[in-house]
């Protein structure tokens, strides 16, 4: 029998074509072992992006509330609502130096002094003096809504203060247009720059009021 020598190219090739399957048969098996991650990993990694726990300042669910918490005050005058009757319209005229006013709000009452509070959440437009209402709050609830507080005699918010609903942002106080009561309260709602009768959209939300 001839013996033949085996080249040696073709040892090396073999060899090469050898270690490139072996190194190839440790990566997949590496591969299909799950990796736990350290808790030294520079980074963690979650299923939400950073926007879902933003909350609104303005909830669309929330409801209007009364802009008072105490359980006894009064109504002093109506919303002037030009649909309602006669009698009705009479309670919502203001008099004030022989002078007959529409009121384009309501006006609340009280024996003794009571807290003013936001009726939704939003941010205080403006703080003011007035000359026949004394100091007033205006908050912003939405890009075409608002309520007014007026006749405060303390004011305990700031301009541009975010506030949230039922937040005491006042105190009621006297006013020159109800000059028999010491403590009240002028609160208007306003949508478009139109006022609204309140008792209507107490406890509504904002798209119901919209």
């Amino acid at each position: 029998m001839t013996k033949r020598k085996v080249k040696k190219s073709v040892v090396y090739t073999s060899y090469c074509i050898g270690l490139i399957m072996i190194i190839g048969l440790i990566y997949l098996v590496e591969a299909s072992i799950p990796k736990k991650h350290s808790s030294k990993d520079k980074y963690n990694y979650v299923s939400k992006t950073i926007f879902d726990d933003i909350v609104p300042v303005v909830n669309t669910d929330d409801k209007l509330i009364k802009p008072y918490t105490a359980t006894d005050v009064e109504e002093l005058k109506k919303y002037y609502d030009y649909k309602s009757e006669e009698a009705e319209q009479e309670k919502s005229i203001i008099y004030y130096e022989n002078t007959y006013m529409q009121s384009n709000g309501i006006t609340y009452g009280k024996e003794t002094p009571f807290d003013v509070v936001a009726v939704l959440p939003g941010t205080v437009e403006e703080i003011k003096n007035d000359e026949l209402l004394g100091q007033v709050v205006t908050i912003k609830h939405s890009d075409n809504l608002k309520s007014i507080y007026q006749c405060l005699s303390k004011v305990s918010a700031k301009k541009g203060d975010s506030v949230i609903q039922g937040q005491v942002i006042g105190q009621s106080g006297p006013s020159n247009l109800n000059k028999d009561k010491e403590n009240v309260l002028y609160f208007e709602l306003i949508l478009n720059n139109i006022s609204l009768n309140p008792n209507n959209y107490y406890n509504k939300t904002i798209e119901e009021i919209k």
